[in-house]
């Protein structure tokens, strides 16, 4: 999970990259009359739904980890009653994750609202105003969800090394009841 997570986010990244960079490159759409131009903000705002969904998405991967293994952790551990601090330790690994994923997902909301406020597409009175305040606020969300991934990313390796050491723990809790163990590679 440690790599995949690491990959994804890293493209999450670039894609809102690349959108801040589509935007600064297209400047302020306001009084833009040429089509070509106009045709790139749409591009500009296609990407940026795109990265806000990837964003989620990444961020929803580190949640459904934690969900998924902690149970696995509790279960396995009262299965083969092991040492119940395992559980603890990874409930304590979620807790400590789960609001850098919150938080990165609230900041691409965060972005995405300040583009529909600033977007001159809507027609809407007074999005010029927006511009600026869109502009400096991406670029900070975006730094800021980049933060959020690379702090969720030591809990992830935690995690599967708690995972590792509750498996060491069931080996030898089958080895000490006579059950067969499997071989891992």
């Amino acid at each position: 999970m440690e790599s995949v997570f690491f990959r994804v986010a890293l493209f999450s990244v670039m894609l809102l990259v690349a959108t801040a960079g589509l935007g600064l490159w297209l400047g302020d759409l306001h009084g833009q009359l040429d089509p070509h131009v106009l045709r790139w903000g749409t591009v500009h705002r296609l990407s940026g739904v795109l990265s806000a969904l990837v964003v989620v998405l990444v961020n929803s991967m580190s949640v459904t980890y934690f969900i998924g293994t902690g149970r696995w952790c509790r279960e396995v551990v009262e299965t083969y009653a092991l040492d119940a601090s395992y559980v603890e330790r990874s409930q304590q690994l979620k807790r400590s994750t789960f609001p850098f994923a919150i938080l990165g997902i609230f900041g691409v909301v965060f972005i995405v609202a300040l583009g529909g406020a600033a977007d001159p597409a809507t027609g809407r009175p007074g999005t010029q105003d927006w511009v600026t305040p869109h502009l400096i606020g991406s670029l900070l969300i975006v730094a800021g969800i980049a933060w959020c991934f690379q702090s969720q990313l030591p809990n992830i390796r935690r995690q599967h090394v708690l995972i590792e050491d509750i498996m060491s723990d069931v080996r030898t809790a089958r080895l000490g009841r006579g059950l067969e163990i499997e071989n891992s590679a």
